[in-house]
């Protein structure tokens, strides 16, 4: 069994630590609030006041943050995950940030005789508490080859996909079509709804049908009730929309329907929506198309 860290103990972060305690490991680990922490430590978790602290505990340290600016302010200053580093650690970082950013961050891990790799999921909370949660990871293939096994706690699929920054340059171009799906789906159900046909009949037969995706039929439900806790927010997907279009342009690769998608999220953001889930672009097309919904009831006249 392994010393491990946690740094970010969120949603998906909080669930992925009960599921290496569930497998012996120890785990210390460190939330910007600790209230979050406290269901975590009351089954084992060893608590920690910094990045730091977490990262000089132990041996593997993985992190899970919203974005490139939590990944530096995590990383940099006294207090910071690199100020914790000694030869032979290994810093795994779920984090979707920047490829540019992580590449430059496994630079100063490495200063510090340690190595990191990026190992971003794919998967909904729901996948991880399933068992069916995909790690893809980017780095040194000899790092990959020590830390596989702890990645198969936490997900059974298990992906090498080259160098640094390329696990998280797959992670977006994973996510890039979440959106689009999700806005392509709505519109099959608006147009089945405007013809005649219950919603819910709609949502019935799309997410039995071919186009049935795991993502459609896992959030396809969420155009009849949004869920009490969003899986993945507006802000969320929308940061990773921008993302995949600032590589996309460096790339010189074309993303007309990811951009598209892109300005729903702007438009969901507009009517208040930003801590909704992502699903909520039905909702945006909906009010398009004067069609009442839950959400957007109050915003038609």
């Amino acid at each position: 069994m392994a010393k491990l860290g946690f740094i970010g103990l969120g949603v998906m972060g909080g669930h992925m630590v009960d599921r290496l305690l569930g497998k012996g490991h120890t785990v210390t680990g460190y939330n910007r609030t600790r209230e979050k922490a406290q269901s975590l430590v009351e089954k084992g978790m060893h608590w920690a006041d910094s990045p730091r602290a977490v990262v000089a505990a132990s041996d593997c340290t993985f992190a899970m943050v919203t974005n490139s600016a939590a990944i530096q302010a995590i990383s940099e200053g006294p207090e910071g995950l690199l100020a914790g580093l000694s030869a032979g650690k290994i810093f795994i970082d779920m984090s979707t940030v920047s490829p540019t950013v992580s590449r430059a961050l496994a630079v100063k891990v490495r200063a510090h005789g340690a190595d990191m790799v990026d190992a971003p999921v794919s998967g909904s909370v729901i996948t991880l508490l399933e068992g069916r949660l995909s790690v893809m990871v980017g780095g040194r293939k000899e790092t990959f080859e020590k830390i596989e096994p702890l990645l198969r706690d936490i997900g059974p699929k298990v992906t090498y996909v080259g160098d640094n920054g390329l696990a998280v340059s797959m992670k977006i171009a994973t996510n890039l079509s979440l959106a689009v799906q999700m806005l392509a789906f709505s519109e099959g159900v608006l147009l089945a709804e405007k013809s005649g046909i219950a919603r819910e009949v709609a949502v019935d037969v799309l997410t039995h049908s071919a186009i049935a995706s795991p993502m459609i039929q896992y959030r396809g439900p969420f155009v009849l009730q949004q869920p009490q806790k969003a899986w993945f927010d507006v802000n969320m997907m929308q940061k990773d929309m921008v993302l995949a279009m600032d590589l996309g342009r460096q790339l010189d690769v074309p993303l007309p329907t990811t951009a598209v998608s892109n300005e729903f999220l702007t438009a969901a953001r507009g009517m208040g929506w930003v801590k909704y889930d992502f699903a909520c672009m039905f909702d945006v097309l909906a009010a398009m198309s004067a069609v009442a919904t839950p959400l957007n009831a109050g915003t038609r006249k």
